[in-house]
């Protein structure tokens, strides 16, 4: 019988499709499946590979993954060069193990009919860790493990994976042990998610607990996603009796993982607290630290059921679905703080996302991150005038992979509408990164985008501004606050906080580092924050405070006393890139330079941690410009740069041109010689013409 080269071809593709097919099923029937010994091709290291190669002798060797007509035998140098750049190099991975591409008959593919024989040729594959299928493509066993991931098919069935998976790693983060899973650094495949990269983040509010348990004694916190329950544990480990801490998770196995943890700190472990119901796991030579409550409930029933001193909302994602529950117990001036990781929506690589999630209309620009503080600042700030209170931020961090908010909940209608009227809509210039906050007025105004102070609306044509928000626009530091939680890294050998908290606090008193000290310039024993007296560490009485109330009646009259001196000298909104407005074909000068040169100019400057190139000044984008071309360079000196190159060269010179520039120079003017490329300032006071260049 003779078959066509179509029917040939159609043959093949139903066997392909069998083959997915199979593999699929497998994934259906892998509890079925009894534990077999794992293939050769399955290794966790490249040196188990090359020990069945035998690499140690000094004859040839075949390959142990391809047949003898593929790959003929060698010796020793060339076959492990063999197996690193093909089997090892386009290996697939998984917990551990390496599926390399197997080349032995393992697999039929390609079925061709000729004539009355049927013959199959063998190809590539790849072995299934947890199931028997075996793919042809690395794409398509990627696809097959994710779906086996995805449900919740992750345990190998061969008999040497379940022993290396059982066995759990202990970590130590900060004189505190904890208990994780070998897939820890997965959320998607574990219950006990575990990232080392969040313990600056862990540190900072650490650190802001420290201060809130020096105004107050005893406080309650609660860690509401627990995970590990490593922050909760921290807290109660190195603050003792000062803090009441109570770590909660809806998930059974990590609350599992939480009590493991804490009998490992030497912790008593309350199930629950109304029924006194104490698990006892402790060995009867040793002494407990502390005691922690251990709650399995939903982040949003225990804040609904409890009041709090202290919170901290550290979900998986977006933090706003828990902030309505957040804001309805917790005490007047307690703190709130939460940590946001949906880093794509907030810097507005997902728009659509952040209209969704915060109700804000964003795009990017050079101030991104702190675009996305502000954002969250906002949503914060609506949640809590909703339960008819206000806010004051303490610390807003925008780093690579978190934004970190952290305020005090200040109780009273008059509170919250303060901070509802800081919520406002900002105006971006995007073609020079100009930025300005919407005034508010009772008028209609038929052109907002002129309250910008580039003139780039009129001059260019087409829509070049847009309204974005609405955004926070009060402060996003206290610098008293920042000034504490330094004082307690101090205290507490937090190193890898230090750095960053001396920039927050440069960055809210807008000064440069140079100009740090640890002692603020005013009175620290009389030192005032959000209508109550703060104990400082050279304060020599005690002012603590009962839950929910206020100390006295004095203290509210200083408040807006407090408001008013703070205000005048609150940080600038936004910052400028200095590489986003540098000038073509000219070097400029060294960030530290420029920060004295703006100072020098008169206006306020700093660092900020959002942007390592960053300068948060009071400065308009003009003078910044105008400033950063006076004192660049140009990149060669053999031609002649266009623009004000040599206004460096006579520095008297250029302050006059750079006055007559910005209008400052009375009837000044300008005279420019074409021909020769001279600019020349004429004044009153000297009417001869002074070369600037």
């Amino acid at each position: 019988m003779e078959v066509t080269e179509s029917e040939a071809e159609a043959k093949e593709k139903g066997a392909e499709q069998e083959s997915i097919r199979e593999s699929d099923s497998n994934i259906l029937d892998v509890s079925s499946d009894s534990p077999r010994e794992k293939h050769i091709s399955i290794q966790r290291q490249l040196a188990d590979l090359e020990k069945l190669a035998d690499l140690n002798e000094a004859e040839k060797k075949p390959c142990p993954l391809c047949p003898e007509d593929k790959f003929k035998a060698c010796y020793s140098h060339k076959l492990h060069r063999h197996l690193q750049n093909l089997h090892w190099k386009i290996s697939v991975e998984f917990e551990g193990y390496r599926m390399c591409i197997c080349h032995l008959p393992c697999r039929l593919v390609k079925p061709n009919l000729i004539g009355d024989q049927t013959f199959s040729k063998m190809g590539a594959h790849y072995h299934c860790i947890i199931c028997s299928a075996t793919i042809t493509r690395r794409t398509d066993m990627i696809g097959h493990i994710n779906r086996h991931v995805n449900k919740g098919e992750t345990e190998s069935r061969f008999i040497t994976a379940p022993t290396a998976k059982s066995s759990p790693e202990v970590l130590k983060e900060s004189d505190t042990d904890v208990q994780v899973l070998p897939n820890y650094s997965t959320p998607q495949k574990t219950d006990s998610y575990f990232n080392p990269k969040m313990k600056l983040n862990r540190q900072l509010i650490f650190c802001a607990l420290a201060v809130l348990a020096e105004e107050r004694k005893p406080i309650e916190c609660l860690d509401a996603f627990g995970a590990t329950g490593i922050m909760g544990l921290q807290w109660a480990k190195h603050l003792g009796s000062s803090v009441k801490v109570t770590i909660n998770d809806c998930n059974e196995n990590s609350v599992a993982m939480i009590q493991e943890n804490c009998h490992l700190n030497k912790m008593k472990v309350i199930l629950n607290a109304k029924e006194d119901d104490t698990d006892e796991a402790i060995e009867d030579g040793e002494e407990s630290v502390g005691t922690i409550e251990v709650t399995k409930m939903d982040a949003n029933v225990i804040m609904h059921l409890r009041s709090f001193d202290f919170i901290h909302l550290d979900p998986f994602g977006t933090s706003v679905n828990y902030l309505d529950s957040a804001f309805r117990n917790v005490r007047n001036l307690g703190i709130v703080s939460l940590t946001s990781t949906d880093i794509s929506s907030l810097y507005a690589k997902a728009q659509n996302v952040a209209l969704r999630h915060y109700g804000c209309n964003i795009v990017r620009t050079e101030y991104y991150k702190e675009l996305a503080a502000r954002i969250v600042i906002a949503s914060v700030a609506r949640a809590a005038a909703r339960c008819n209170k206000g806010i004051e931020v303490l610390l807003a961090v925008a780093l690579e992979h978190f934004v970190l908010v952290v305020v005090r909940v200040l109780r009273g209608p008059s509170p919250a509408d303060d901070s509802a009227k800081k919520i406002k809509y900002l105006i971006h210039c995007q073609w020079c990164e100009e930025r300005i906050f919407q005034r508010e007025s009772s008028m209609v105004e038929e052109n907002p985008y002129q309250q910008l102070p580039c003139d780039c609306y009129g001059s260019m044509p087409g829509k070049t501004a847009v309204v974005l928000g609405p955004l926070w626009s009060g402060a996003l530091f206290n610098t008293g606050f920042l000034r504490r939680m330094l004082f307690e890294a101090l205290q507490y050998g937090l190193e890898e906080t230090q750095p960053l908290l001396k920039t927050l606090v440069c960055e809210a008193e807008c000064t440069t580092l140079k100009q740090f000290s640890i002692h603020s310039s005013t009175d620290e024993n009389k030192q005032e924050e959000c209508g109550v007296y703060i104990k400082t560490p050279d304060t020599s009485a005690e002012f603590y405070l009962i839950h929910g109330k206020r100390k006295s009646n004095e203290v509210i009259r200083n408040t807006t006393k407090r408001q008013k001196c703070e205000s005048s000298a609150e940080h600038p909104a936004f910052y400028y890139n200095i590489h986003r407005h540098s000038i073509k074909g000219m070097n400029m000068p060294k960030l530290n330079k420029f920060l004295s040169y703006l100072s020098k100019a008169g206006y306020r400057v700093s660092r900020t941690h959002f942007d390592p190139m960053g300068v948060r000044t009071n400065a308009p984008l003009a003078q910044f410009k105008a400033i950063l071309v006076k004192y660049s360079t140009p990149t060669y000196t053999g031609g002649q740069a266009e623009g004000p190159v040599h206004l460096n060269e006579d520095l008297q010179v250029g302050d006059h041109v750079q006055a007559a520039v910005d209008g400052k120079a009375g009837d000044g003017e300008i005279l420019e010689d074409k021909k020769s490329g001279v600019t020349a300032m004429v004044t009153k006071d000297c009417p001869t013409p002074c070369a600037a260049d």
